[in-house]
């Protein structure tokens, strides 16, 4: 069940619509998916440097939310969101791309390495610490004649676009599982192959 805590999720991206639909912004992309379904919608908090939204849901308060510090700065943002919501990192989970799963997949874990995504690697450096949950969605390698760095910033192809929707919702629903259920039963449910 849902505990008592304020809970906190955020996506990872950077802002601007230069990189609204590239593959680095699927972290956003979840979290707008999430605030639909939830009929909320995001507004700036500059003292947090972050897009907010927030519900409560089942009685408590979740805040949704999208910093505006661009991907390599995010612990900035973070840091202010758990210090301004006084929640702790133990109640939050962090949507970010991965480049490691496939176009389509996502592994939701309690806390780990930053996997070399810099987002995540910004606020595991800010926070001190990796116990934090975290749904990785995956963006795929990029082919081989193509740097990584150009690839996550690039937008997805028209083939996949039906793939990335997919994913979105369920990337969403697997954020509301994490809410009402728990970390463990929401593994047990979405990491599959």
């Amino acid at each position: 069940m849902i505990s008592d805590g304020t809970k906190l999720i955020v996506g990872l991206g950077n802002p601007g619509l230069i990189y609204a639909a590239s593959r680095h912004n699927l972290g956003f992309m979840v979290l707008k998916s999430l605030a639909s379904s939830l009929k909320i919608s995001f507004k700036r908090d500059s003292s947090v440097s972050s897009l907010v939204a927030r519900k409560k849901l089942s009685g408590q308060d979740v805040i949704l939310a999208l910093p505006q510090t661009y991907m390599n700065l995010s612990g900035i943002a973070v840091a202010a969101l758990l210090k301004k919501f006084k929640t702790s990192p133990l109640d939050m989970l962090v949507v970010c791309d991965d480049l490691d799963l496939d176009l389509g997949q996502m592994k939701i874990r309690p806390q780990g390495s930053s996997g070399g995504q810099r987002g995540m690697q910004s606020i595991i450096e800010r926070l001190g610490t990796e116990d934090f949950s975290r749904l990785r969605v995956g963006i795929g390698r990029p082919p081989v004649s193509q740097d990584a760095a150009r690839y996550v910033l690039s937008g997805f192809l028209r083939k996949e676009k039906a793939t990335v929707k997919k994913i979105e919702e369920d990337a969403a629903s697997c954020c509301l599982s994490w809410l009402s259920n728990g970390i463990v039963q929401t593994m047990n449910a979405f990491n599959k192959k």
